[in-house]
Formats: C-alpha cells, structure tokens, sequence
C-alpha cells in the first residue's frame, strides 16, 4: 500500500486522533515536546520532520526562533496552515523527507512521535537527510515507543479504530511492537538496540535516552 498518513490519515483525521480521552496517552504527548522544548533557549530554528498538521509546531513554537515543518500530505498542509494562522514564528511546507531542499540550515532537527516507522522508507537514510539539513554542532531528536507503555498504545489505537480512523487492530498479528490493522495500517516500534544501531551508523555522537516510561529517543549530535 502507499503512505497511509497522505492517502488516508491525514488533515482532520489525523487532529482527531490526538482528541484522546485516554489520560496516559495525553501525559506521553506531552512528555515528549517537553523533553525537547526543555533543552531549547529559544534562539533555535528547528526543522520538524513528518510534522502533519503541525501538533508538535504549535507546542515548540513559543520556545524556539523558529519553527519548519515538512510533511508529505498536502492535506494536512492546508488543515496546518489553518491550525497554525496565530503562530507566526511557523511555516508549515509540503514536502518529502526523502527529497529535502534544506541544507545546513537548522540548529535542530526533529522527528517525534514514532516519526521513523510513520515515515516510510530506510530509517538510516532518513536520519542521514536530517544531519545533511543540520548545522554544525546541531542535534537531531527522533523518537519511538517505549515498550512499557504497549498496553495504553493498544488502547489508543482501539480508540482511534472506534472513531473510524483506522481500520479495526488485528489482534493475532500485532505483538511484539508492532501494530497491524485490517485494512493494510502497520506500525513499527524500533527497540533499543535498533536505534543504537542506527546511532552507531550515523557517524556522529549520539545519546539513547527515555522519558516518562513511554518515549525512546535517539538523539545525534552533529561535529562542528
């Protein structure tokens, strides 16, 4: 199947899934943004990858310089560019991660929220995109599940199946990390070790960090 998030999760479904009534899972989304905007001094021009409608625009905003997004759906664009009319250190920019027109530009990169798996394609290519779109002695934020919080995914999931934004979870194939609906949505954890994998092929330093028991980052720092 092609990209899910362009073709069929995207603009107003995709604001839908986060209108959560799941506790848990609004404490994850926020714990995530926070990890990075506590690191920030507000000088800062960031360039977030997969962005969507521009959630995690709207929450970095008041703590950088600036804020970029890309995103694949020109859907979510148009939706993004309503959601974000007030936020006017913000520019929300159709476009394919595999094809960025950036060069050394950004203090920071990131790519949040399970952005690897959503992001289709070679996750080491795309992490070798982002560093090129970097800064000397830029950082690079990319985050996946943890697996302490599977349980409250599944329930979010379900949720978002009851709503009709996804299609009904196929409990016999999702297991270990990975979430399979019936009507072709697959989405992908990547562990510890996968990441560590993926730092140690990037060529830079880099950190594994995790936050709130629920997000697993990889964080790469480019040399000056």
């Amino acid at each position: 199947m092609g990209n899910y998030y362009q073709e069929n999760l995207n603009a107003n479904g995709l604001y839908q899934v986060y209108q959560t009534g799941i506790p848990r899972i609004e404490q994850y989304l926020k714990a995530e943004t926070d990890y990075v905007k506590k690191r920030l001094t507000g000088t800062e021009h960031i360039l977030e990858i997969g962005a969507g409608y521009g959630r995690i625009m709207r929450e970095l905003a008041p703590a950088a310089a600036f804020v970029t997004g890309i995103e694949i759906s020109e859907d979510s664009v148009l939706f993004g560019n309503f959601y974000l009319q007030d936020c006017n250190n913000c520019r929300l920019l159709p476009m394919d991660a595999y094809k960025l027109d950036f060069h050394e530009e950004f203090d920071i990169v990131v790519c949040l929220q399970n952005g690897l798996s959503a992001v289709k394609g070679n996750p080491a290519e795309l992490i070798s995109r982002c560093l090129s779109s970097l800064k000397p002695d830029g950082t690079a934020y990319f985050s996946t599940y943890s697996e302490k919080i599977w349980d409250t995914r599944l329930e979010w999931f379900r949720e978002q199946a009851r709503k009709g934004l996804l299609g009904e979870l196929d409990e016999e194939k999702t297991k270990d990390g990975m979430i399979y609906c019936k009507d072709g949505f697959c989405a992908v954890t990547f562990s510890r070790d996968y990441l560590t994998a993926l730092g140690e092929s990037a060529g830079c330093r880099y950190e594994i960090d995790e936050t709130d028991e629920s997000s697993l980052f990889l964080i790469l720092y480019k040399d000056a």
